[in-house]
């Protein structure tokens, strides 16, 4: 497995990685179209690539000579949303919020975290002071992976807790 920066062309990838997110107890709460749709959800890709947006693809290389030949299996992506227009996992202006999916039949395999790394030192390289996240209750494996990686859970929206990681 590796990583690549996301680019203008991965814009379908994300929202199956934004369904895999919503999907993450294995039922299709959500579709796709419901998700491409929803005027909540598309703050976090309507657009992309916006200046200030960043994102990851993770590529499963696994038995190909050609790492371009590698199917995509999850990515991470950032973006910076106002107050006006606040995502799940809003703090602030300035602070980023996350977004990660991986591939259902690809989890627990270490690409979640990948990514999760990939983005935070991303985000230290750009000169963020922090990231944050929305996640459910019930997403133990999501959060325990980002709790893993320095996210405290600083506020409440609906059924799900806002974290944030100072970078």
């Amino acid at each position: 497995m590796h990583l690549r920066r996301a680019t203008t062309d991965d814009l379908d990838l994300l929202h199956d990685m934004l369904l895999e997110a919503f999907n993450w107890d294995g039922t299709a709460r959500f579709t796709r179209d419901e998700v491409v749709s929803d005027s909540h959800t598309a703050r976090y890709l309507g657009g992309w690539m916006r200046p200030g947006d960043l994102g990851l693809v993770a590529l499963d290389d696994d038995g190909h000579d050609d790492p371009h030949d590698s199917p995509a299996v999850g990515a991470v992506w950032a973006r910076a949303l106002p107050a006006s227009e606040p995502g799940y996992g809003y703090v602030a202006d300035d602070v980023p919020e996350l977004g990660l999916g991986v591939a259902a039949t690809h989890r627990g395999r270490g690409i979640g975290c990948a990514l999760l790394v990939g983005c935070i030192d991303l985000a230290r390289e750009l000169g963020w002071r922090a990231l944050s996240l929305s996640v459910e209750d019930g997403n133990t494996g999501a959060r325990r992976l980002y709790e893993r990686h320095g996210f405290v859970v600083v506020g409440r929206n609906g059924d799900s807790d806002t974290m944030l990681r100072e970078v």
